[in-house]
């Protein structure tokens, strides 16, 4: 999916008033939005209780995709005195824009744009052990699909924005929110951000980094390999070849000569560590007794920067499947860069002044997207990546606190300039 140009059903339709799509009067999202949360912890426990599960895979349940969500937070931004959009990607599938007011500064000079960018879908709630969306309160924590990630994040952000309405528009920033669907599956909602509203001077992306600065995570790619065979009675499987034992042979070079050859071609980042690969998803033949003609294998490799300098994973994968079965082929399912934003840019250093001390992930994110476009991103938010996607999610309230906290303390340092 990725790489596609996703179709535009509704751009930019208003929230708050009503609005045209195909010529038809659209409900006004205000006047159908319950009383607003009072705090920053029932901020996350509604959000929680959205369904939003990203529909690519197995989601476990019928309620899926980011409309209802993204109708929420554009409430919610409207209600804190933001200008909110709906952008659609996919269909019932919308990134949410919040755009909050700014006062000409002080020298007539344009000031720069930031956004806040968390994502509004979830993964699939499948073999969880407890209620997804429950958003219950116990034992110091907010339970449930996404109170890690990232709707827990994603609150801090909202309630600090919410917290300083009254202060952003004299802020030397202007200050924007972007709510992205499909950051679990393809990226597909920062990608047409990226291509259509930006780029900004910087970006904030939320993902549950326990309050650190990630300014540098791997890339990702997803490449399928393929071997065929010719298909033949099980009872007579020498009159044929198996396409899985042709797999199985390239599964043990794989786990074995091109682990080893990857960090050897991209070296081991300080941050980062280096490029691994993951043998995620193998399917082949249609009965057990016919000797399969076809098998595909799915692997996930995250990639180090060094790697990228190197000619990067697909042309190093390709080059080794076909030394080791000339006849097999690969195919790219996704693919994205590593991030690298310069950690001497002034806001990543206001970020780690206020707190947010460096770090790198080997996960990958939004920010790479935003990146990759001409936007600095990093990505930094309350809560731990160890809960993500478990089967029983959770966020501590402290941490919701403190990320409130973190945020608006962001903001209002804006208003000191950066001193050397």
């Amino acid at each position: 999916m990725r790489g596609e140009t996703p179709r535009a059903v509704a751009p930019q339709a208003r929230v708050g008033s009503f609005f045209a799509v195909d010529g038809q009067r659209a409900l006004c999202l205000t006047e159908r939005m319950p009383p607003p949360p009072s705090s920053v912890i029932e901020l996350t426990q509604a959000l929680v209780r959205i369904p939003s599960v990203n529909p690519d895979g197995d989601p476990g349940t019928g309620q899926t995709g980011e409309q209802n969500c993204a109708e929420f937070v554009g409430s919610f931004l409207e209600h804190s005195g933001a200008e909110v959009f709906l952008d659609e990607v996919l269909p019932g599938r919308p990134n949410v824009i919040g755009r909050f007011p700014s006062a000409p500064s002080a020298d007539g000079k344009k000031k720069p744009r930031i956004v806040f960018g968390p994502h509004t879908d979830t993964v699939g709630v499948g073999g969880m052990e407890i209620d997804p969306f429950g958003g219950e309160v116990r034992d110091g924590r907010v339970w449930g699909r996404g109170a890690s990630d990232t709707k827990g994040p994603m609150a801090a952000m909202l309630w600090a924005l919410h917290e300083m309405r009254d202060e952003i528009p004299g802020l030397p920033v202007e200050v924007h929110f972007a709510g992205f669907m499909s950051e679990e599956s393809a990226q597909l909602g920062s990608q047409h951000f990226a291509r259509h509203h930006g780029p900004y001077d910087f970006a904030i992306i939320a993902e549950p980094t326990e309050l650190k600065t990630v300014f540098r995570h791997k890339g990702c790619l997803w490449a399928d390999i393929h071997t065929t065979g010719i298909a033949a009675h099980g009872a007579t499987p020498e009159a044929g070849e198996n396409a899985i034992v042709r797999m199985a042979r390239l599964v043990s070079a794989l786990d074995g000569e091109f682990r080893e050859l990857l960090v050897e071609a991209g070296g081991t980042d300080e941050w980062l560590g280096g490029s691994t690969i993951n043998i995620g998803m193998i399917r082949g033949g249609t009965r057990s007794n016919i000797v399969p003609d076809s098998c595909t294998l799915r692997v996930d490799i995250r990639t180090t920067p060094g790697l990228q300098k190197h000619g990067g994973a697909l042309v190093l994968l390709r080059d080794f499947i076909a030394r080791h079965d000339a006849a097999a082929a690969v195919t790219i399912a996704a693919d994205a860069q590593p991030l690298g934003t310069d950690p001497e840019h002034p806001l990543v250093h206001r970020l780690v002044s206020c707190g947010a001390a460096l770090t790198g992930a080997p996960w990958f994110c939004d920010a790479a997207f935003l990146a990759a476009h001409g936007t600095p991103a990093v990505a930094i938010g309350p809560g731990s990546i160890a809960q993500a996607h478990t089967k029983n999610e959770f966020i501590r309230i402290e941490d919701l606190k403190n990320g409130a906290a973190f945020f608006r303390g962001f903001l209002q340092s804006l208003r000191t300039p950066r001193t050397a």
